[in-house]
């Protein structure tokens, strides 16, 4: 089936549920309300024009601009049909999303991941905790506003004969170069850097 008539076909059955849909390089993506993933989820799942019947990715999108912050993004696969469709769902900070792990077990570890890298939580889920990062690990490392070297760093320390937590301690202000030299303070200059000073063009 094409993709617009695919697309057709799901919001004329489920008008409840679509937002709206759109084509962008040979893919369908449809937006939907939070609340109707369940649904949707279930109807492609068992639809026989559609029969997406497997589960490729969940994923979400940090846009800490919106008051809406999270896309989240579902992948599905028809190998009956040899296509694949996108959902997406806006979720703000606040709110939670329903669990499509009844519908597809495997959304298991890929509702923890979405969890553990940006914070949103999952209704219905039966086992929802961090599955990348350490035990007591602070903050959402997808976030956009979480800082690149991360808050804490982890090491052996041989005098305790264990593993130690340690605030980050940079020797150099991250990312502020002389754009001379790729460290402060380094009294070489490196072929072409001459080139950046005020020699002449």
């Amino acid at each position: 089936m094409p993709l617009t008539e695919l697309a057709d076909h799901i919001k004329t059955s489920r008008p409840d549920c679509v937002l709206s849909t759109e084509i962008a390089f040979d893919e369908l993506t449809v937006n939907v309300a939070l609340a109707s993933i369940p649904s949707l989820v279930e109807f492609l799942k068992s639809d026989r024009n559609c029969r997406f019947t497997t589960l490729i990715d969940i994923t979400a999108v940090d846009r800490p601009e919106r008051e809406a912050r999270f896309d989240l993004v579902y992948h599905f696969l028809s190998m009956h049909e040899n296509q694949r469709i996108r959902l997406k769902a806006e979720v703000r900070e606040d709110e939670m999303a329903p669990s499509i792990t009844s519908i597809f077990p495997a959304a298991n570890w890929f509702e923890r991941e979405v969890f553990d890298m940006f914070g949103v939580l999952f209704t219905g889920h039966p086992d929802l905790r961090r599955i990348l990062t350490d035990y007591g690990f602070r903050g959402y490392p997808l976030r956009k506003d979480f800082p690149t070297t991360g808050y804490v760093e982890l090491r052996y320390d041989e005098t305790v004969k264990r593993v130690v937590y340690e605030p980050v301690n940079l020797v150099q202000e991250y990312r502020q170069f002389d754009f001379l030299s790729p460290w402060e303070g380094a009294e070489y200059v490196l072929p072409g850097d001459e080139k950046s000073g005020d020699a002449p063009a």
